[in-house]
């Protein structure tokens, strides 16, 4: 996937996993029931601070709080940009 576009510093962008549509038991879940993906791809990631290098990479998969980032729209898809910091590990 090539999108063009470069977060800066401790910036990552990510592509969020989709919802789940059903339960381990089969129960499709509606549309106002799904909950916000906790994981996603990283898309691009930015230098880092002098200070602080960058810990992820693209294409890592990784975990993030539920109320982490802020929605933007590129290409039609939706992706989240965040701050590294608010990565909580790498699977």
């Amino acid at each position: 996937m090539s999108i063009k576009f470069n977060p800066l510093a401790d910036r990552v962008l990510i592509e969020p996993a989709p919802a789940e549509q059903k339960t381990i038991s089969g129960i499709i879940i509606p549309d106002t029931a799904k909950e916000k993906p906790l994981k996603g791809v990283v898309i691009a990631a930015g230098k880092g601070k002098t200070d602080e290098p960058m810990t992820v990479k693209v294409g890592d998969t990784v975990l993030f709080g539920q109320y982490s980032g802020t929605e933007i729209k590129l290409d039609g898809k939706t992706f989240l940009i965040m701050r590294e910091a608010d990565i909580y590990g790498i699977f």
